[in-house]
């Protein structure tokens, strides 16, 4: 007897949604731990909140001409470490600074190079700001490679770094900038009575107007590290960075600040893979390339004690530790943490990244980029996890 016309379309559509279920009960579940693995934006971006200013006080631009001895400013200056074929891309840098902050308040800027600076670098960098510009060579014995390190293993590592296509893995350069960005920059002679830094790099980009003095700010607030960008890093350059840090962690438990951001540090749920290659570390840091500090961290006997660890470990030509995990996880480790201070209001550019906050005193970049780059960028931003695990001060 033939079946009515009804009943064979429910039978088919029956079969249909069986069979679709089933697919759907067995297929690999998609490996989706967070925002931060997906290509999109943040979800309830902070910066397209609107922002002003950080809590008073607030130093505003009274007194601060480049002439006057008497001037509010503190022992504080601007830093660059920048090579003469760097000119033009720190020229671009400088404008931008002095446009939207330090032609107010008058700052010095110090620049630092491994070999003498040119009369042009020094003549056209100096027309760009009424402050006084300072140009020092860095000592040899700060950057030459230590007599420790095995040549023939550090060409043998840096094959195999190229063989990861780890950017800059075999440049010698490369590696002697990340160890002296780590721990050496702050024993030059010429910033022994210095206690604060901004650190400028060629080529960025600052969009907001900021109308108080920044470095009074940190030293009034009590903060020692301020930060625009928190990113991941690329595990394959740093696999021994954590472990090593847990052989120091093991002789020195004393130096673990109480109120620490060890869980930003070592968090395995948003991005696994990276706390997995990374041996127990979440790869989050602060994208050094801008960094506001207080140098007198770098100073302290803990941070120069994990420094002369992880120096003699060799991991800065061995593998490619950088500055930026190096400091990201001292902070996190022997610090308090609500002594890291997020700038919201400063807006910056470093190629391809962005802090772009809403407010009327910006102009020239979209308010809450992250970056402009390809849609798989959007997984770097490690800003959920700080937020999380620390707040957004």
């Amino acid at each position: 007897m033939a079946i009515p016309k009804p009943l064979r379309a429910l039978a088919i559509i029956s079969a249909f949604l069986f069979f679709y279920l089933l697919f759907q009960a067995f297929k690999t579940p998609p490996t989706i731990h967070g925002p931060g693995d997906l290509e999109q934006e943040l979800p309830n971006e902070p910066t397209l909140q609107e922002y002003g200013e950080p809590p008073p006080p607030l130093w505003r631009a009274d007194g601060y001409a480049a002439d006057n001895p008497d001037s509010p400013r503190i022992n504080a200056t601007l830093l660059a470490l920048v090579r003469n074929e760097e000119l033009d891309g720190m020229l671009v840098s400088m404008r931008d600074l002095e446009r939207t902050w330090n032609s107010k308040f008058n700052y010095p800027w110090t620049f630092f190079n491994d070999v003498p600076f040119s009369e042009d670098f020094k003549r056209l960098t100096q027309m760009e700001t009424k402050a006084k510009c300072n140009y020092e060579l860095i000592p040899k014995e700060h950057w030459a490679v230590p007599s420790w390190i095995n040549s023939d293993l550090f060409d043998e590592s840096a094959k195999m770094l190229e063989e990861q296509e780890v950017q800059y893995g075999p440049m010698v350069s490369y590696h002697q900038m990340c160890r002296w960005n780590s721990g050496m920059f702050y024993k030059h002679p010429a910033l022994q009575d210095i206690r604060y830094y901004w650190r400028v790099e060629p080529k960025v980009h600052f969009f907001c107007d900021i109308d108080y003095d920044i470095f009074r700010w940190m030293s009034d607030h009590n903060k020692t590290y301020g930060f625009t960008i928190n990113l991941y890093d690329a595990p394959q350059t740093i696999p021994t960075l954590w472990p090593e840090t847990e052989k120091f962690m093991a002789a020195h438990p004393e130096y673990l600040h109480e109120n620490n951001a060890k869980e930003w540090v070592v968090d395995s749920k948003r991005r696994p893979e990276h706390n997995i290659k990374a041996h127990g570390y979440s790869t989050c840091h602060f994208w050094s390339n801008f960094e506001i500090a207080d140098m007198e961290f770098w100073r302290s006997k803990p941070y120069e004690d994990y420094f002369e660890h992880l120096d003699r470990a060799g991991g800065f030509f061995y593998e490619r530790w950088g500055d930026a995990p190096v400091h990201s996880i001292a902070l996190g480790l022997f610090e308090d943490k609500s002594k890291i201070h997020w700038f919201r209001d400063i807006g910056y550019q470093h190629i391809p990244y962005f802090n772009c906050p809403k407010s009327p005193k910006c102009k020239g970049c979209v308010t809450g980029r992250f970056t402009d780059g390809e849609r798989f960028l959007f997984k770097e931003d490690c800003r959920p996890n700080w937020f999380k695990y620390v707040g957004m001060d």
